[in-house]
């Protein structure tokens, strides 16, 4: 299970007719979830509590395929400048706090001021609302696991489609949490980002 977790929908009105769950939806929201937070963590868990019940356990999503996990240090051949780099510096912190509120994985920072904040959105409408408050380019995108990352979901990942959406929308540079995140394709998501001469970073603390 990678990518982002699409929440929109359980806010469509009428939702129980527009979508008609069957009784193990009834049993997840109703009962499992009931009186708690509907935050992703909180979600994930109650379907991974709730597959269990019928023999089906989520294994670490990054059990097979490690080899595509961000490695630290700059994994492009295009170098962060001071400026890239102090943005990271002042930005980890913070979005590492989002992810222990379970607010948000990432979060776009340029002269370290924070310029946009993923929520339920996810990163790819974040990483265009940051493009349309950024006009001159030049921002630094940061995703990070939460402090307590359950590897059975919601691992932070990035791939060709976030390349392409970070140079569309004027980004300089992408950091990332080192042996903590996935780069799908990573080889070609790499060199992709060395065309268009984004920085990949892999980061820890």
């Amino acid at each position: 299970m990678v990518g982002r977790v699409a929440k929109r929908r359980i806010y469509t009105p009428w939702r129980i007719l527009q979508y008609l769950p069957d009784w193990r939806a009834f049993r997840i929201w109703y009962h499992r979830l009931r009186d708690k937070d509907k935050r992703n963590d909180t979600l994930l868990t109650a379907l991974a509590d709730e597959l269990a019940t019928g023999g089906i356990i989520l294994e670490n999503s990054v059990k097979y395929c490690e080899q595509h996990l961000a490695r630290h240090g700059v994994m492009t051949q295009c170098r962060p400048d001071e400026s890239i780099v102090r943005d990271i510096a002042f930005g980890w912190d913070i979005v590492k706090q989002m992810g222990e509120l379970d607010i948000g994985q990432s979060i776009a920072v340029k002269e370290r001021e924070v310029i946009a904040v993923e929520a339920m959105e996810g990163t790819d409408a974040m990483i265009e609302r940051a493009g349309q408050l950024c006009k001159s380019g030049g921002w630094t995108l940061i995703k990070t696991a939460k402090p307590n990352q359950d590897m059975r979901f919601d691992v932070p990942t990035i791939g060709s489609g976030t390349i392409e959406n970070l140079k569309r929308n004027k980004a300089a540079c992408v950091a990332v949490e080192a042996d903590k995140t996935l780069i799908l394709d990573l080889p070609d998501t790499i060199e992709l980002a060395n065309r268009h001469k984004i920085v990949i970073v892999g980061h820890k603390r």
